[in-house]
């Protein structure tokens, strides 16, 4: 039996935890390695909130900015109880809650400012923990994102923190463009501020760019026994230098991970989705859900945009109960770059499929929060068209309905580390249309079971995209045997957790 530690920014396995498809690898995979007889301790940062009504542990007693300082592990109830997983969260005043998804801050004008206080100071106190033996003798340590890359940091040069070096680490790369790059030197949130006493190496540390940085993603890809991305065609694409915006590859790091590649360190092994024990929504209850949500937000004193939440998305709901649509299409997803590029670049393809949806008495519904511009483009494109609803918020009962009562699930793209919103959507039988990079081409298959676009350059795939949209609709109206034969063969595609845990033990934990 193999003793687990997961340390991630996010876990879907408790309450009020998510932000992006991160929580739901860190909820699923601790399920898997569990019910094959193993035992996983999974932390996260506690925000400020997520400690209330937790069990306290124990003190941390951490040393930050040449001082000393406490953190408070606390283990906490998970919205499922499985045998062998425990959950804990560490308290700390500065683990501070974010602004998206109660998680992460957006500095604007000092890129990862707020997020490097934290996690600087969380990734501390779990080397702590672990000093002081809490989780028992670990054989693994599963790290996720750049967030939890410092721990690699305290392991190499760190003496207070040798225990680490007892223990196997693999570093999970969920989204390369995100790399927590910060200053070393003459700023709080750099690392000679917090850890002025550790002596380090440089070249091991630096951003390739920015030679007066610490880049914290490299320093995952750089420093851990194994390094694995959430598909095989994703690892393909960032061994290879990125050309924006037509092609996003290693982002600056490709000469670390084709290093990683040659030692046989680096792996691609595609995400799972659960079959079984999952949240099931009710037929019907989409546009219901949506109201109820809406309602409650309204009386949420911090939430923004009332009025649009009432007269652009309630308003358009209610006109929907009464006459339902005869085709919808959807999309849940963080309001960024990597999701809407190809809206922000040409706003009038987005309009010009709202204007195909109505000729069929079509809508476009549209869930999640994100980047203030993108928002800004999503509210004010809503004004323009009846037939798309925005949601801007999240809700877990509007997205299982969302991906239950849809007709096309539509993922634009511009890349893609591996997308779980396919996989859910696929399980429920609904079609999808992506554009065809990374995880993507491992999981549609065009014109059997999903439609997927290319093309050579940014208009060429932004043009492309509006005739795939075109063609799902003609075999949607036109095709109903078509239709109902890609979406059985959509319903039928299995991407198990089981099949990759297993690819997990052979490529990633296998350190014997």
């Amino acid at each position: 039996m193999k003793n687990f530690l997961f340390v991630s920014a996010e876990n879907d396995a408790i309450a009020h935890c998510k932000a992006g498809g991160m929580a739901d690898v860190v909820r699923d995979v601790p399920r898997q390695l569990a019910a094959n007889g193993d035992h996983v301790h999974v932390v996260v940062p506690a925000y400020n909130r997520l400690h209330h009504g937790g069990n306290f542990i124990s003190d941390l007693k951490i040393k930050i900015r040449g001082e000393e300082s406490v953190a408070y592990l606390y283990e906490v109830q998970p919205k499922k109880t499985f045998e062998g997983i425990t959950h804990y969260v560490i308290h700390h005043p500065e683990i501070i809650e974010g602004n998206i998804a109660h998680i992460y801050n957006d500095d604007p004008t000092e890129p990862f400012f707020t997020d490097a206080v934290k996690y600087f100071i969380f990734n501390t106190a779990v080397a702590q923990a672990i000093k002081q033996n809490l989780f028992d003798h670990i054989d693994v340590v599963h790290l996720h994102d750049w967030h939890t890359a410092l721990l690699l940091f305290h392991k190499q040069f760190n003496p207070e923190y040798q225990k680490l070096k007892e223990s196997w680490f693999v570093y999970s790369i969920h989204n390369l463009s995100l790399q927590g790059i910060r200053p070393l030197n003459n700023n709080f949130a750099s690392v000679n501020n917090f850890f002025p006493e550790i002596g380090y190496d440089y070249e091991m540390v630096k951003d390739e760019r920015y030679d007066d940085c610490i880049n914290l993603m490299a320093l995952g890809i750089r420093l851990a026994d194994r390094v694995h991305t959430v598909s095989p065609s994703y690892k393909l694409d960032i061994l290879k230098p990125s050309h924006k915006p037509e092609f996003i590859g290693g982002e600056s790091l490709e000469t670390d991970l084709n290093k990683a590649n040659d030692a046989g360190r680096l792996f691609g092994i595609l995400n799972g989705v659960n079959y079984k024990n999952i949240r099931v929504a009710e037929k019907g209850n989409l546009y219901p859900n949506v109201l109820r949500q809406l309602f409650k937000w309204i009386q949420e004193e911090s939430k923004k945009y009332k009025s649009d939440i009432l007269a652009y998305t309630g308003e358009k709901v209610v006109c929907l109960l009464e006459n339902p649509p005869s085709f919808v299409a959807s999309s849940v997803a963080r309001m960024t770059e990597q999701k809407f590029y190809f809206f922000k670049r040409n706003p009038q393809a987005l309009k010009t499929i709202l204007e195909k949806l109505a000729s069929h008495n079509g809508i476009f519904i549209l869930l999640g929060t994100g980047e203030p511009e993108y928002e800004a483009l999503m509210r004010d494109i809503s004004y323009e068209h009846p037939n798309f609803i925005f949601i801007n918020g999240q809700s877990e009962d509007i997205i299982d309905s969302i991906y239950l009562e849809s007709d096309l699930y539509f993922m634009p793209s511009l890349f893609e580390p591996c997308g779980i919103s396919q996989m859910l959507a696929m399980r429920n039988g609904v079609l999808c249309l992506v554009h065809h990079t990374g995880g993507l081409i491992d999981t549609i298959n065009t014109g059997i079971d999903g439609f997927s676009f290319d093309g050579i350059s940014v208009d060429d795939k932004i043009n492309n995209m509006v005739d795939a949209f075109d063609t799902t609709l003609d075999t949607f109206f036109n095709d109903k045997t078509k239709w109902k034969k890609m979406s059985k063969k959509a319903k039928a595609a299995r991407f198990s957790w089981e099949n990759a845990v297993k690819e997990y033990y052979k490529y990633l934990y296998n350190y014997s």
